[in-house]
């Protein structure tokens, strides 16, 4: 009996082991493909705080530099652990593209305020630590006084409401905080104190400045006073030189 062949499925089976091959191979060459030397890019602020030369020097796996390495070998998580890790930088992300390409995108961390210490440092935006950086350094308002680096949250939270308020951002290059945890502020071009106490209903406080200043400086007597009381309700209690 004659046992009928059918030239199609041999025909699929075969095509199906050609491409199976062909993707094998391709994913072995593929994966001994060198990668490149990195593409390194800083997200959002242009401020550089930490060095393109600096990111390439934490890209190192094994005591080896990435672009010794092959695609089969790289480990990214290894790679993105690394630069997390460094006080500078906020977030990273690295991947590699079909053809070795490697990438790395960079968020630094955003300085606020700088505490003025036997070891100086910033508060970034999101209440933490953030070293000095030999490469720039940041236009923010020192802080200095009693600061206590493991609670900074009454320094975080004047030093944010200065950041993100136009006015303060402008006239604001001093905060200081004194062993009982009261705040006060020193305003560029002028020697009086700004004393805000504690922090409660600081909003208001900050508006009462805000009325303050433009009428004394309609008037003419910012230069009058040594100190502006903001600690009492509803009213600016100034003393004057």
């Amino acid at each position: 009996m004659a046992i009928k062949v059918h030239w199609g499925y041999v025909k699929l089976v075969l095509l199906t082991a050609v491409v199976m091959f062909l993707f094998a191979f391709a994913s072995v060459r593929n994966g001994h493909r060198k990668v490149s030397e990195p593409v390194i890019h800083f997200m959002g602020d242009h401020n550089l705080y930490i060095t393109h030369e600096n990111v390439s020097n934490l890209l190192i796996q094994n005591h080896e530099e990435v672009s010794n390495l092959s695609k089969e070998t790289l480990d990214l998580n290894t790679l993105e652990f690394a630069l997390n890790s460094n006080p500078l930088i906020k977030s990273a992300e690295v991947y590699v593209d079909v053809n070795g390409l490697l990438t790395v995108d960079i968020e630094q961390k955003k300085p606020i305020a700088r505490v003025q210490d036997a070891t100086s440092y910033y508060v970034d935006d999101e209440g933490g630590y953030m070293p000095l950086s030999t490469n720039y350094t940041a236009r923010v308002p020192f802080v200095v006084g009693k600061i206590d680096k493991n609670n900074l949250g009454n320094v975080f939270k004047i030093a944010q409401k200065v950041y993100n308020d136009t006015f303060l951002k402008q006239h604001v290059v001093e905060i200081h905080q004194n062993e009982a945890q009261k705040m006060s502020l020193k305003l560029r071009q002028h020697d009086f104190e700004v004393y805000l106490g504690d922090l409660s209903q600081l909003d208001k406080k900050i508006n009462n400045l805000k009325v303050f200043y433009k009428k004394a400086l309609k008037e003419k007597t910012l230069n009058d006073y040594n100190k502006i009381n903001l600690q009492f309700d509803n009213q600016v209690v100034c003393t004057k030189n």
